[in-house]
């Protein structure tokens, strides 16, 4: 289902958006809006274009073409690394990211992810699992409007996944958005958006002066 625009006030608008990787475009004509209080879900077999949308979109590179509209320090992002520190215990990550976006919501995201026993173990004796449930702890700590979210629910057991559920739905209560690609059905409302009709040409070049995500 193709995200419908427009009828409220968005967070996030794409318009005819090109992202490249390697050097190679890879997607082209992307537009969409997202909305405040609402989830969109990037669908694509691998290799689609997924993760270099969602890294353009975060700011982490260039779009090739296009526009890309979002307030100023909206979004948090939530790679396929987790983004914790295996040295630091599940508390301290927490604290930590906390005092970097200058939020106090580190006890509440250890308690939305029930990770409140796990708290004084430091991050990299944790499982898989775990660890995963930490890096979505340390998006809820940001305090940010946007999630934008490639596969968040990666190494999760069900249980886990339904808490993932419950905390984008408080999020998307509170007035957030969440722009996330996954392959699995989610428990919250969310539009959805399939990436593949907008492949590029594999062998479309970027125009010279162009970089993106394989230069840093």
């Amino acid at each position: 289902m193709r995200p419908a625009c427009c009828r409220y006030p968005d967070v996030l608008t794409a318009q005819n958006v090109a992202v490249a990787r390697a050097g190679v475009m890879v997607l082209a004509g992307v537009s969409f809006c997202l909305n405040a209080g609402r989830a969109l879900i990037l669908r694509g077999p691998n290799g689609a274009g997924k993760t270099t949308l969602l890294r353009a979109v975060a700011g982490l590179q260039p779009i090739a073409g296009g526009v890309l509209t979002a307030g100023e320090d909206d979004i948090a992002y939530g790679a396929h690394s987790d983004g914790v520190k295996p040295t630091l215990t599940v508390a301290e990550n927490l604290s930590f990211w906390a005092q970097i976006y200058g939020t106090d919501l580190a006890a509440s995201a250890m308690a939305a992810m029930q990770l409140e026993a796990l708290a004084n173990r430091r991050a990299g004796q944790l499982s898989a699992g775990q660890k995963r449930r930490l890096g979505l702890a340390r998006i809820l700590v940001t305090g940010r409007k946007i999630w934008v979210l490639d596969e968040p629910t990666v190494s999760l057991d069900t249980a886990s996944v339904v808490l993932f559920g419950s905390a984008v739905q408080a999020h998307l209560a509170a007035g957030g958005a969440a722009l996330i690609a996954t392959h699995i059905d989610m428990s919250f409302a969310a539009d959805e958006l399939d990436i593949t009709p907008f492949r590029a040409d594999a062998h479309a070049p970027v125009l010279s002066g162009q970089f993106d995500e394989a230069f840093l």
